[in-house]
C-alpha cells in the first residue's frame, strides 16, 4: 500500500517526528545512528560491521562507533563469528526491539496528525 504525501507534508511529518523523539524522554539517535539501528532490524541477518559500512558508505570505525554508543544503550549487541574469529556479529536485543516498535507507533501518530 503506497502512501501519497506532497513535499510540505513529507517535511511536516518528518518535524513531527523529530519532535516527539526529542520529547519523548528517550536517547536521542543521531541520523546515521537510526540509520544503522533500522538497516539491523528491517533487513535479515547476520549483521557485520564491515556490510554495514558497505550498506551505509562510511567506513568501519563510523559504525563501530554508532555501535558502541547503541550497545551501551542495550539497543544492539556484538558478539565475536565463531567461523571468522576477526569477524563480529551485530545482534538485535528486545529492548532495541522495542525502540523500533515505539518508533513505529510514534510515526503513525504523527502521520494521523497530517492534514489532507
Amino acid at each position: 500500500m503506497a502512501v501519497e504525501l506532497r513535499p510540505a507534508q513529507a517535511i511536516k511529518l518528518m518535524h513531527d517526528l523529530s519532535l516527539a523523539l526529542v520529547q519523548d524522554g528517550e536517547p536521542d539517535l543521531s541520523p546515521r545512528q537510526l540509520a544503522i539501528l533500522l538497516t539491523i532490524y528491517l533487513e535479515p541477518p547476520p549483521h557485520h560491521v564491515r556490510d554495514l559500512a558497505a550498506r551505509l558508505k562510511v567506513t568501519k570505525p563510523v559504525i563501530t562507533r554508532a555501535l558502541d554508543t547503541m550497545g551501551k544503550m542495550e539497543l544492539v549487541s556484538r558478539r565475536r563469528d565463531e567461523n571468522d574469529k576477526r569477524d563480529v556479529i551485530i545482534q538485535r536485543t528486545v529492548k532495541g526491539a522495542l525502540a523500533i516498535e515505539r518508533l513505529g507507533d510514534l510515526l503513525v501518530a504523527q502521520a494521523k496528525g497530517l492534514q489532507p
